[in-house]
């Protein structure tokens, strides 16, 4: 789909900050606010904009703390479907938050969630690992998110160690 050029403003102002009021989005883009809304909902329709989320730091809830994995994978893709087959059966574990075709040394990156690294690794042994395409995994353990989606996390406690020489 070809976006305008006020699509693709409305676009990326709400992939940047999805709660800007309509009001405000319409002054942003120089456009009546019933035109706006048509073009949101328009963009809405078409999955252009897929779904509304808030991005959580969930370190700082407690008791929610949890795991957070990135999983190489190797497979070997089917005939007339590719990687497309086993990257649905991937999808579909509740415990994958998304699925990545790669180039370079693997062909698939699998980000899951769990409770805990032994989750995280009871479901790579028992559920990722046995599937048929699949001929490896190396698992990396995210210790410490500084910035996602654009947004960098404890900018607080960043601006707290800067050190400024005289």
């Amino acid at each position: 789909m070809k976006l305008s050029e006020k699509e693709l403003e409305i676009v990326k102002i709400l992939e940047k900050d999805a709660r800007t009021p309509l009001d405000m989005l319409a002054k942003m883009v120089g456009l009546p606010v019933a035109e706006t809304e048509a073009l949101v909902k328009k963009l809405e329709e078409a999955k252009v904009i897929v779904q509304y989320t808030a991005l959580v730091d969930w370190r700082k809830v407690d008791g929610h703390e949890g795991v957070t994995a990135m999983i190489d994978v190797k497979v070997t893709p089917k005939r007339g479907v590719g990687f497309d087959e086993v990257a649905e059966r991937i999808y579909r574990f509740p415990e994958v938050t998304s699925v990545y075709l790669m180039s370079g040394a693997y062909d698939l990156s699998v980000v899951i969630e769990g409770r805990s690294m032994s989750e995280i690794a009871q479901f790579v042994s028992e559920k990722l690992s046995t599937l048929d395409s699949v001929i490896s995994t190396t698992t990396h353990f995210i210790l410490k998110k500084y910035k996602h989606d654009g947004i960098v996390f404890d900018q607080g406690d960043q601006d707290r160690r800067i050190v400024v020489s005289p």
